[in-house]
């Protein structure tokens, strides 16, 4: 039988991504943090970390190792600290993987709110349109539109799909006109995402339930929404935007509805973490507030571009 110590010191080194950063947390020395990693390997039989000067790279069956027992080892961890302090009160640390934009859309008083009434949880934002390893970034929950095809981690979906509409400001309209169709927009510039041909497609759905494409260009591509929806209130296009931008946009004036029969289906909003047991309770009351605040605002999700 293995030493289920040797095996909550396997999970501070991935943790950590380093057995020296592991070792001080753990007030051990380096080497000794190491031979007890090889002590494990070697009572499964197997190779858990590729070593090199530079970094620690998880195997196979590290990675699936780590996903089954890590949250086995936080819950014993978290037990022994109610136990301790006689509360089952979340704490601890939440690192969070979300959009660059996640805080233009989700109020910062919501987690003024949260932390004030959990005051031993602490929370570490890694904001960025890329999708973030949650192992090796030491991520505790990710938020991620789209299907979720990543096996090893555990997922959810929060929200379901909605629908993307384009829009312009009237500037732009009145300088450009209103396309009629769908290929009129080939005539027009669009504010899109960034591609390396300078050329998108668009693909929508009509009125009849079929789907169409038509490819678009412009003069302004940005990488992410508030981007695209600043150069489209500058008048420099139409743009498809999340309709929590484009609805409130439409509402104050600042954006017009183009061609509304077409629409684009968005992805979805879902939830990701690393460990499928024993959720800890910090984590678990952060994905709530999440859930709560994302339900009584029924267009919010769709600003989470994160696929």
């Amino acid at each position: 039988m293995f030493d289920l110590n040797d095996t909550a010191m396997f999970v501070q080194v991935v943790r950590c991504g380093s057995f020296a950063e592991a070792a001080r947390r753990l007030g051990l020395p380096p080497n000794t943090v190491s031979r007890r990693i090889q002590q494990l390997e070697t009572q499964l039989g197997t190779r858990l970390m590729q070593r090199s000067t530079r970094k620690l790279t998880l195997t196979g069956a590290g990675k699936a190792f780590h996903e089954r027992c890590a949250g086995a080892i936080d819950g014993l961890v978290e037990a022994g600290q109610e136990l301790m302090t006689g509360s089952q009160e979340p704490n601890g640390l939440v690192r969070v993987a979300t959009t660059a934009d996640f805080f233009d859309f989700f109020p910062m008083e919501w987690i003024a709110d949260f932390l004030a009434e959990h005051p031993r949880v602490r929370l570490d934002f890694v904001l960025g349109d890329a999708h973030a390893d949650l192992i090796a970034e030491q991520i505790d929950v990710a938020f991620r539109s789209g299907l979720l095809t990543d096996s090893a981690y555990v997922g959810r979906q929060l929200l379901g799909i909605h629908s993307y509409g384009m829009v312009a400001s009237s500037a732009y309209i009145a300088a450009r006109g209103t396309p009629g169709t769908l290929q009129d927009l080939a005539n027009h510039d669009c504010v899109t995402s960034a591609h390396p041909s300078g050329r998108t497609t668009w693909r929508l759905t009509g009125p009849d339930g079929l789907e169409e494409e038509v490819q678009v260009t412009g003069r302004f591509n940005g990488n992410t929404a508030q981007s695209l929806r600043k150069a489209t209130q500058a008048g420099l296009g139409i743009a498809l935007l999340p309709p929590a931008i484009a609805k409130l946009d439409v509402q104050a004036g600042l954006l017009v509805p183009v061609l509304p029969q077409y629409q684009r289906a968005s992805k979805g909003l879902s939830v990701l973490y690393p460990s499928r047991r024993h959720l800890p309770s910090a984590v678990s009351a952060f994905i709530g507030l999440v859930l709560e605040k994302l339900s009584a605002v029924e267009t919010l999700p769709e600003v989470f571009r994160l696929g």
